[in-house]
């Protein structure tokens, strides 16, 4: 009798582990969405004291509503979300697929990256529905899209071709090495893919967001002046301070910097410098340089390095497990390599489980937000940020009033009443 309690296939174990953290995360996200959905519309009627000098009851109202639609339509995504996972996995999605790719290439390279391929294609084609209803219902509704469905179409075009271009390459090499290189492998992959991610940091800004938008130089030689004394008062250099045409896509407001090493470039939204004065667009600066002199960019790289061995690692250790490919619904070929589909189970998986931890990392961004605010209050001015920030969440429609547990597992930046308060205080 013991024996038979304690010889459960590993496979059925994932499987029922497996369908057992979808249902609790499913369960946990509309449980947090609902109780944002409520809390911002019992605060709807009336401005926080806090913010009643500054904020007009309409454009909090406006924030609240926005928040509200966007939120009610995320329980669809999840919902979505989840039958589409389950459709690819435990249902056989991605197991039919593989046999149907095997049947017409046979087993090689070929079909391998065939297999990510189309995957991709038909999850891009899944989520088409839900990106147009967001960009020309959603933010229509609320006057922040400003992009044609030309322009769309042309954007989606152009993403498409850069990811054939970049993504097949290394997706090839990749299981190239998972074939060639051994049973440490996953080393040398997570070397190749980190050597990706940091290529990427050099090229993004000169050669792929040009694609996408116009960098002009900052012509304003009174606020580059301010913004050039500022960099070299804390002893930041830049290759340049340019001004993105933000504004033919979306109302929405923002400035960061981009790029790695020489290629460090500070860039504004025209939408952005229409909207702050001259004190406020150095507020803004000056909090994103915080990042930089606190580390934080180079903390998120270390982690990004950290967590990706770890994720490599696991993948070559579960890649040769018969149990992680029938535990999740999916077949494993006999006599053709099983790397493309150890891959898509993998990055498949691996969100479910790593949903848990979301609240621990987006503390942690919480934390490297109130650092910069702190560096820049230092170099700055306090009230110049503050209203800046007002005016950033005002223009973004942000809610003043998120719900205290829903901020806790999905906020990367503070609330406005908490990001003030540390200010003031």
């Amino acid at each position: 009798m013991a024996d038979s309690i304690f010889s459960v296939p590993p496979s059925l174990v994932l499987t029922f582990a497996f369908a057992l953290t979808l249902l609790a995360g499913l369960v946990l996200k509309f449980w947090l969405s609902s109780r944002q959905i409520r809390h911002v519309a019992q605060h709807r009627a009336e401005v926080p004291s806090a913010f009643a000098r500054t904020i007009l009851l309409s454009a909090h109202q406006k924030a609240a509503d926005y928040t509200i639609t966007k939120a009610r339509f995320g329980l669809l995504e999840l919902a979505l979300g989840a039958a589409v996972l389950l459709g690819w996995t435990l249902l056989g999605g991605l197991s039919t697929l593989n046999q149907s790719l095997l049947g017409w290439l046979g087993g090689g390279m070929v079909q391998q990256v065939a297999l990510l391929a189309a995957f991709v294609l038909i999850s891009g084609l899944i989520d088409l529905p839900v990106t147009l209803y967001q960009t020309f219902v959603i933010e229509e509704r609320f006057g922040f899209n400003k992009m044609t469905f030309k322009l769309w179409l042309l954007d989606l075009l152009k993403s498409s071709l850069i990811g054939v271009l970049i993504g097949l390459p290394i997706s090839a090499l990749i299981l190239w090495l998972m074939g060639a290189a051994g049973s440490g492998w996953w080393l040398w992959a997570w070397g190749v893919w980190m050597g990706f991610n940091l290529l990427l940091l050099l090229i993004y800004p000169s050669f792929i967001a040009p694609l996408f938008n116009k960098f002009a130089p900052l012509e304003d030689e009174t606020l580059k002046a301010r913004v050039t004394a500022l960099m070299k008062r804390c002893g930041f250099a830049a290759k340049g301070l340019f001004v993105m045409d933000g504004s033919k896509r979306s109302a929405h407001a923002n400035a960061y910097f981009t790029g790695f090493g020489a290629a460090k470039r500070v860039v504004f939204y025209d939408t952005l410098l229409a909207k702050l004065s001259a004190d406020e667009v150095d507020a803004v600066l000056a909090h994103e340089l915080g990042h930089f002199k606190h580390k934080h960019i180079i903390k998120r790289i270390v982690s990004l390095f950290a967590l990706s061995l770890v994720g490599f690692a696991l993948l070559g250790w579960l890649a040769t497990q018969a149990w992680f490919y029938t535990g999740l619904g999916v077949q494993p070929n006999l006599g053709a390599p099983n790397d493309a589909l150890a891959l898509l189970l993998f990055m498949l998986a691996v969100p479910i489980f790593g949903f848990f931890i979301g609240p621990v990392l987006a503390q942690f961004s919480r934390q490297h937000e109130f650092e910069a605010d702190a560096y820049a209050v230092l170099h700055t001015s306090g009230p110049d940020l503050a209203t800046a920030l007002l005016k950033l969440y005002e223009d973004n429609a942000s809610t003043l009033t998120p719900d205290p547990v829903y901020v806790k597992f999905y906020y990367s930046h503070p609330p406005a009443s908490e990001r003030l308060a540390r200010m003031m205080a």
